[in-house]
This record gives structure tokens, C-alpha cells and sequence, in this order.
């Protein structure tokens, strides 16, 4: 297997995310399942998987496989910068939702919620420009995410970023809060344990 045989239509510069690999790890063994791969190659391939980097190297695995198999590392195109404006109401971005590389935030009198937890990250940075009154901000985090408030002005608000819990992992995620907040709260934590989990 080469390079030029990565699907042309992948971003094959872009980070790969835990879930990239998991999908791809999936879609060999299936293969092998199928007879598609010796058990040498699986290993092989896997191992692969587990240590890309980017999407470019997951492709790689499986460009010689059908193309259902080689989808699974074609993420949706990801915006360079999305906004999200209201008044009076609450926003929640959850589940594999694109990250941005560039987040504008204008709320006032309401709630937005970024879970991190099974977002596809196809950038290492995010920078976030809040226009916030009267509202919430809350980052739940996943591990390996690092968020800073230090650009932010802050007006009668409150912010509180809680640092993730468990072992130390490597940086996948930095995130810059900067902007304003007035009469609200940034609220940056993992996500929350509940007991017999």
C-alpha cells in the first residue's frame, strides 16, 4: 500500500480522533472477517490504526478494501468557523458533532452546551469569541482538552473551569475562551460520574 492510493476526496492532513481509529479497527475486522485479510495483516493493519495521526494514514488501511470500509475515515466537511446566535433559549451541541476551528458565540438570557465528550476534532485548536449576557456557557470536557479563559473579560459573571479527571493524556484539544461576559457563567468540567457506572 502506497500513498497515492488514499481516496483523493480525504483530508488526508486533517487529525485523526479516537473515534476515527475505533471505526477503522472496526471495518478491518470485518474485513478479516470476510476473508478479506490474513490474521498477519490485521494485526498489522491494526496496529497501524492505533497509531495514526491522521486521517490521511487511516485511509491508507483501508483504500484496498470496499468502499464502505474506506468511507469510515471520510468525516463530514468541517466549517472553519460557525456561529451560533439566540435570545431566550438554549443551544446543545452533543454526540460526534464537527468541531470548528473558529466558534462565535452571541447569546444573551440563555444557555449553549458543548459536549466534547464524542466530538469528531478535526483541528487541535478551537478558539471560541463569546458575546454573552445574562446566559451560560458550559464546555463539558473529554481527556486531553485544555481550555483557557484568560482573554476573557469578565463583568459580574462567574467562570470555573474544572480540570479532567484520571490519568494525565496527551493534548488533543486546546481551547481559547475570549470575548466578554456579562451577568452569566462559563462553566468548563468533565463529564459527570453517577454511581454503579
Amino acid at each position: 500500500m502506497t500513498a497515492d492510493m488514499v481516496d483523493a476526496d480525504v483530508p488526508d492532513g486533517l487529525r485523526a480522533s479516537h473515534a476515527d481509529r475505533d471505526r477503522v479497527v472496526e471495518a478491518l475486522a470485518a474485513a478479516a472477517g470476510e476473508g478479506r485479510l490474513t490474521h498477519e495483516e490485521l494485526d498489522e493493519r491494526v496496529t497501524a490504526a492505533l497509531s495514526a495521526r491522521t486521517l490521511g494514514q487511516l485511509a491508507v488501511l483501508t483504500a484496498d478494501l470496499p468502499a464502505q470500509a474506506a468511507a469510515v475515515v471520510a468525516p463530514a466537511a468541517a466549517k472553519d468557523v460557525v456561529r451560533i446566535e439566540q435570545q431566550y433559549a438554549s443551544a446543545t451541541r452533543e454526540g460526534p458533532w464537527i468541531v470548528p476551528r473558529r466558534l462565535e458565540i452571541v447569546c444573551a438570557w440563555g444557555n449553549v452546551t458543548l459536549d466534547f465528550s464524542d466530538a469528531v476534532l478535526t483541528h487541535d485548536t478551537l478558539d471560541i469569541d463569546l458575546d454573552l449576557c445574562g446566559g451560560t456557557l458550559r464546555l463539558i470536557t473529554r481527556p486531553g482538552m485544555v481550555v483557557d479563559t484568560d482573554s476573557l473579560a469578565v463583568g459580574y459573571s462567574k467562570t470555573k473551569v474544572r480540570p479532567a479527571r484520571g490519568p494525565e493524556a496527551p493534548v488533543v484539544l486546546r481551547v481559547g475562551i475570549g470575548g466578554r461576559i456579562s451577568m452569566g457563567k462559563v462553566d468548563v468540567r468533565p463529564p459527570r460520574r453517577w454511581f454503579g457506572r
